[in-house]
Order: C-alpha cells, then structure tokens, then sequence
C-alpha cells in the first residue's frame, strides 16, 4: 500500500471520485453539523459565510505544533479563513472571524501545497478545514497529479459529521482534532453551538476509526494516525476531566492527547468572565493530573510561552 493513502487513491480514481462527490454536497450544503443548505456551488453563504472558493489566510512552514506535526522542517500550514463556529475567544479571530484572507482557486492552493513541499515541510497542515473540505480535496487532485506525495493533518475544531469525515477516508493519514466542551451550555454560550459535545465526540470515533492511534518515523514524525487537542479555560468552562474520561473509557488509553495551557484572553473574551483572564497555574495542574487519573500516559503538555513537554511513556514508532 503507498504512502500516504491519498497515493493510492489517487491512482484508482478513488480521489476524482470523492473530489466530485463532496463538490455536489455544496449545491445544498451540509457538510457540517450546521446543515445550512445554501447553494454554495452558486456562491450562496450560509453560517460559515463562505461560497464556491475556500478564503485562505496564509500558507508557510509552521514550527510551532506538536513535535511529531512539525518536526525538524515544518508543518506545511494553510490558514482558512471563516468558521463554522462562533468561539468568542478565537486566537484567529482576525481570520476566522474577521474575514482576513482571499478567495483561492484550487490550482493556486495546489501550487501552494506544492510550495511547501518543496520548501522540505513534513505535511500539509489544513487549519479549520471542516466548511472547505470539498475544495481542498479539489485542490488535492491537482498537487497529487503534479507530484505531492507528503501527508494531509486534518487539523480540525472537531465540529464535524461523521458522514463527512467518511468521504475522507483513504485521503487523510493523520487527524489532528480539538475537544473543546464536555458541557452543552457551555459550548453554546462560548461557540455558539450547544450540540458541540454530542457531535464532537462522534467525530472523534469516526477519526480514531479511520486512523487509530498515533504512529510515528523514526525521526519522530507522525506517518499516521490521530492526536487529540484540548485547551483547558478559567474555572474548567471546557470539562477537562469529562473529556479526557471520554477519551481514556471510549476512544482509547493509547491516545496521544496535547493538553494545552496557554489560554489567553482574545477578541471578545475580555467582556466574557472568567474569559477575560489567564488560566492559573493551579487550574492547569488539576487539569494535567486527569492524564494520570485516567491512565492516558502519552502526549504532550503544552506550557505557556510555547514549551512543549513529552508526557508520555513511550511512542509507537512506524513497523
């Protein structure tokens, strides 16, 4: 079997074949748990507030991820803009929500996957990829037909359908979703959608399914397979506990999950407490010591100022 899967795809029209058929899901949109039914095809928007182009922000060779993600030469990192949610701390906020970004054709983001691997990136990094599936995967053709042969991350907020995911399997090797909320309310009053837990935890059994847990080379880059983030908030609005309970009891102890500190009020948090501050060492701890609670000994804690610790026990390298 090739590597990465798209390879393969590619070669027995599996990925034309997919590239049409998440293109159709525009004319009547639903390809994310909004379900708004604009005709995208026809440049309608709905809640994501973006038409027939993916908006990207900006592509380059990204050092700051996990260590497996972007290794010694860089992620090769492409920013979409807009979102399908409304997270009122967004750290992008300016593109995410702001609209900071242009229109791109899928062979000019082609061109830009192509950049990057010749630029020595170790993937191809799509940031909230979930409402521009369909054009990345009409982006993919091309670069794959011109020669990329580096993996995809799908670095997702986690708000996803399954029966979306599902057109990615056999393209996508490595998932890279966040856990957000554990709590309804929450998510509804942060992010604007109430259903976040419910759907989130089916995505992430749909991406354990198609990838299982993280494999990696012997360089210590991931070939495959799913890294869970989660950003622990003031006053655990996200449910740490709840969600890593979630991953140990129902995904597996063998997830590798990145446990992140570095919260930081943004955009409209300042008006939204506890938002409007810094977490605290003491929450952050509690928080980490879930990990060992629940026996989930691989992964990284993602201290402030960007450091980055290995947690973990062990990493499964590629056989």
């Amino acid at each position: 079997m090739a590597y990465p899967s798209y390879i393969d795809a590619y070669k027995q029209g599996v990925l034309a074949q997919k590239s049409k058929e998440a293109l159709r899901m525009l004319e009547h949109c639903m390809i994310c748990p909004r379900r708004c039914g604009t005709n995208r095809l026809r440049d309608e928007q709905g809640f994501c507030r973006t038409g027939r182009l993916a908006v990207t922000c900006s592509y380059f060779a990204h050092h700051g991820e996990e260590p497996p993600i972007s290794g010694e030469r860089g992620s090769g990192t492409i920013f979409f803009s807009r979102c399908n949610l409304r997270c009122l701390y967004c750290q992008n906020y300016q593109f995410s929500q702001k609209d900071e970004g242009r229109p791109m054709e899928a062979r000019e983001l082609a061109d830009g996957m192509l950049s990057l691997q010749k630029e020595g990136c170790h993937n191809i990094n799509v940031v909230t990829p979930t409402h521009v599936m369909p054009q990345i995967l009409e982006a993919l053709l091309l670069a794959v037909g011109d020669g990329l042969d580096i993996p995809i991350v799908y670095n997702t907020s986690g708000y996803e359908l399954p029966e979306t995911l599902k057109i990615l399997e056999g393209i996508v090797d490595i998932y890279l979703p966040d856990m957000r909320y554990s709590n309804e309310e929450a998510a509804r009053i942060f992010s604007g959608a109430a259903d976040y837990p419910a759907v989130n935890r089916e995505a992430i059994k749909e991406m354990h399914r198609q990838a299982g847990a993280a494999i990696f080379n012997d360089d210590g880059s991931i070939r495959k397979g799913m890294i869970i983030r989660h950003l622990v908030l003031p006053e655990d609005i996200s449910g740490t506990e709840e969600i890593l309970r979630f991953i140990a009891e129902e995904i597996s102890c063998e997830t590798y999950v990145s446990l992140m500190s570095q919260y930081f009020p943004a955009y409209l948090a300042d008006k939204h407490p506890p938002l409007d501050r810094r977490l605290r060492l003491e929450e952050f701890e509690e928080a980490a010591a879930n990990l060992k609670k629940f026996g989930l000994n691989n992964g990284w804690i993602q201290e402030s100022g960007g450091l980055q610790r290995f947690a973990g026990t062990h990493i499964k390298r590629n056989t």
